[in-house]
């Protein structure tokens, strides 16, 4: 039996609940502890949290193309790579792409690899062609230039080099620590649901400044979960 709940479709708690859920939520607590807090049962605790990043995952997709100043890098997450391998080659680890416009958003994509034809493929969906990009020595950036984006600036990692100028890419490298840090608190994260973790990190990270609590339950008024 469904409960009147304005902010979920066929609900089985109240909405008193659910905005107790969503508070918790926002702090940044696991299922485990909110569970706790609202005395609800931990299953019904993660069905909610799941139908929450599902709804973060879909609001970072809908992201307007990127303009500007913009950083892209790749980065790995889960199992300890094996030296000296990337992409498909570094082990268990999932690969990362990621998009920064500098004083402004994220964007993150898993992808099966880090060649050339799927970083460049991705980027030409998400960021306009004048606009400025800063990226490491990979050589999946390799023909950039090419491609239309005629200001395409590099700093070498393997050269020791962090930043040549006003090239550098510290802002999405900034991204990777926090989400990796904020994900090691799961103790790991099955592969099935690492999509809207990762998702959430963007979406936390996207809304820094701002009241997620709030920013969340006035979406969910408009358009209710289901």
């Amino acid at each position: 039996m469904s409960i009147s709940n304005k902010y979920v479709k066929n609900s089985k708690i109240s909405e008193a609940k659910f905005r107790e859920i969503v508070k918790y939520f926002a702090l940044d607590l696991d299922a485990q502890t909110i569970a706790l807090l609202t005395k609800l049962n931990r299953n019904t605790v993660n069905r909610y949290l799941s139908l929450i990043r599902q709804r973060i995952a879909d609001l970072c997709e809908e992201e307007s193309p990127f303009q500007g100043e913009i950083e892209v890098d790749e980065s790995y997450f889960g199992a300890k790579r094996i030296k000296g391998k990337r992409g498909q080659g570094a082990g268990r680890k999932t690969p990362v792409f990621g998009i920064l416009q500098r004083k402004g958003s994220v964007y993150t994509e898993i992808v099966p690899d880090c060649a050339r034809k799927t970083l460049q493929a991705i980027i030409r969906g998400k960021v306009e062609p004048n606009s400025v990009i800063h990226s490491d020595g990979w050589r999946g950036y390799d023909g950039l230039v090419d491609l239309g984006y005629k200001k395409h600036y590099r700093v070498h990692h393997g050269a020791n080099e962090f930043a040549r100028g006003k090239s550098h890419i510290n802002g999405i490298e900034s991204f990777w620590s926090y989400a990796k840090r904020r994900l090691m608190k799961f103790h790991g994260i099955p592969q099935s649901t690492f999509y809207l973790h990762l998702k959430e990190c963007e979406f936390r990270f996207n809304n820094r400044s701002t009241d997620i609590y709030k920013l969340l339950l006035k979406n969910f008024k408009n358009k209710p979960l289901s």
